[in-house]
Parts: structure tokens; sequence; C-alpha cells
């Protein structure tokens, strides 16, 4: 078995920063009123600026894939250049299309030769799988290196526009037009952005970070979903997909919307976080003494307090600047997020040979977890 390494790390974030203020401009007001929930939620999540890969007349500057192609251009120099490539794996959860794969649009615009291909399908967790993908084909002598990307593209699918066929649909039917909440918050949680990882068999530059090890988890055996798009959700817990409704059914219930069940997420996110990486850090014989930097991936400040303290209660105290976040810089770019997060530590100056690494993404999906093990070298 070869030994894997990050050896560089770059991150791709569209445009100017975008205010708390200016989101509505960005994405457009629903039924021309302004959500009375958006100064709720963003008090929660403390985000204060993010990004968004389209215009203030909502028109797309780009694509996802263009995305993550541009943060990938960023890891090519003279000494690993495009033709080096072996093994592209990409992350995301939202796609342009629906087929061919992700993966394959990404490497469409690279243009460079032929390399294997691996798209990862999900939600945050979609970018540590393709990571994990890459470190599994470079520690098993598959290739020489891997390009592992994870990279958003969700502001189209949060405008306004998306959600008018539903309110002309209540109004016709004399309902209340307003947008239920499950589709309401996360409009005000997400954003774009891309991030790339160079892994190799051997480590290069300043600093490389060796992934030790890569853990994951599902509980999708016992919890329904709670974080769903192209379909809605029955009575019983089962998601009707968007295939099973009528195309006029597609705009005027906003099928394809993206919905969060939100007493789910409080429920289950927070004791399965624990559960998951208190079950991978015994399997892995560590603790909190050996954690140098902790990159949690979370969606809202909301429910950092709540981690700490279900942590605290597992014996696995992670000291305050044990801690590294850029949420309320970047906003939540879902599998990315934790791409851009390790760029900007590796890039920090911060880092010392022998710092330890632990990175940890849930995935409200339906509810999976994954986890990552650096030793900076």
């Amino acid at each position: 078995m070869f030994d894997v390494y990050i050896t560089k790390a770059a991150k791709y974030l569209p445009n100017e920063a975008v205010s708390n203020d200016e989101m509505e401009k960005y994405l457009g007001l629903i039924n021309d009123t302004a959500s009375k929930a958006r100064r709720i939620i963003l008090r929660n999540n403390k985000i204060q600026s993010r990004y968004y890969a389209i215009d203030k007349n909502g028109k797309s500057t780009h694509t996802n894939a263009e995305l993550a192609k541009n943060a990938i251009e960023l890891l090519f120099d003279e000494n690993f250049t495009n033709q080096d490539l072996e093994v592209l794996s990409c992350g995301t959860s939202s796609p342009d299309i629906i087929a061919p794969s992700h993966a394959a649009m990404v490497h469409g615009l690279l243009k460079n030769k032929s390399v294997e291909l691996n798209s990862s399908m999900g939600i945050c967790c979609s970018g540590m799988n393709a990571l994990k993908y890459g470190f599994l084909s470079i520690k098993a002598g598959n290739s020489k290196n891997a390009i592992c990307t994870g990279s958003e593209k969700v502001s189209t699918w949060l405008s306004a526009q998306k959600y008018n066929n539903e309110i002309i649909n209540l109004k016709n039917l004399e309902e209340q037009p307003i947008i239920a909440f499950k589709k309401d918050f996360l409009r005000w949680m997400l954003s774009d952005g891309a991030g790339a990882f160079l892994l190799q068999n051997k480590p290069g530059g300043e600093i490389s970070l060796k992934i030790e090890w890569m853990e994951a988890y599902s509980y999708a055996f016992e919890l329904e979903a709670c974080m769903y798009a192209g379909g809605d959700k029955l009575e019983n817990g089962d998601i009707k997909p968007w295939s099973d409704f009528t195309p006029e059914q597609w705009l005027n219930e906003s099928v394809f919307a993206v919905k969060q069940d939100v007493k789910l997420l409080d429920e289950f996110i927070l004791p399965k976080g624990v559960e998951s990486m208190s079950d991978a850090m015994a399997k892995h014989n560590i603790t909190a003494e050996d954690v140098d930097y902790f990159l949690p991936h979370v969606s809202s400040y909301f429910f950092v307090e709540g981690l700490k303290k279900g942590l605290d209660e597992k014996g696995i105290v992670l000291t305050e600047e044990k801690w590294f976040m850029n949420l309320l810089r970047v906003g939540n770019v879902g599998s990315a997020s934790i791409y851009i997060a390790v760029e900007e530590l590796m890039n920090s100056g911060k880092l010392k040979k022998g710092d330890r690494i632990l990175l940890s993404v849930p995935e409200s999906g339906r509810f999976s977890f994954a986890y990552a093990y650096l030793t900076v070298c």
C-alpha cells in the first residue's frame, strides 16, 4: 500500500462577495415580497458573506463544471501539468445536467488527455467521497496522482423565478402564496464555489498533508431523508421521485426545489455526528490530544455549541484554539466547503511539520458523515 499526500490545494469563488443585505438582489423576491425568514436564518447561521455564480439579474456567470475546472487549473504548474493527470474525481450535489456525469463535463473543459473519471453524487459528503476515491486509487497503486474536487452551483436553483408557478398555483387555489419554510430555509444557507486537491504518492512543495485514514458512515438504514431535491416527501417519509409527477406538477409544486426537513435536522444531525466521529476516532485509536486542528464543516454556527457539548460528553474535548472555520466569510458551499477550508489553512502559514488535522463533514441528506485524518509533512 502506498502513502497518499495532498501536495497542493486550490479554491475558486466566483465574482465578488455578496453581503447579507444583497442576497435578494441576486436571488430575487418570491411573490415580490421580502422573505420573513431570511433575517432569522442569517442571525442563526452567522454567515456574513458568500459567493454566487450569477449576476444581479440572475444570469449565470459560470456553470458548476466551470467552477470546478477553474479551481483545478490553479493546481497546474511547471512541476505538474494537465498532461500529468491520471485520475479526476469530482463530487457535487448540484450537477449542471443529469447526464453525462459531472466529472465528464469537467474533464471536457480541461481538454488535456484521457484520464480515469469518477463522479460522486450526494450532498456535502460527495466531496469527501470524491477525495476517498482518489485516496484509494493512489494507495492501491492504481495511479500515482489524482485531482479531487468538490463544487456547487446552487444559486440558480434558489432563484425566485423557480417558484413563480407555485405562487401562481397557490393564488389560483385561493391559498396563501407563501413558499414553505422547508424551501425558503435553504435559500439563505447555500452558495457557490469550488475547491480542488492534488493528491500524489510522495510529498511535494513546502508542505504536504499526508492522508492517514478516511472513514464514512451512513444512517439511511434507520432515518428518512432530511434534505432532498427532485421529489417530495410523502406522509410515510418516502420520497416520491420527480419522474412520478406530471410536468405541470414539476412547476406548480416546485418539485425540483431543494428542501430540508428542519425538525429531522435538529433531532439527528448532532447526535449522529458525535456518534460517528467518536467511532472513527476509536477505530484508529486517536484522542483529542492527537488533533492540532479540527476542521468541521457545519452549515450554520447554530450547531457549533451543540457539537462542542456533544463531543465533550463523549470525552472528545477539542479546545477553542483547535477549531478552524471560515463559514462566516465564504458561506456554506456544500461539498466544496471542506476543500476551501483546507486550502485556507494549508496556505495560511500556520501549519508546521507534525501537526495533525481532523476533517469532519456531515450530510443531512439521509444522515451521512465522513472523516479524514491528515499529518503535515
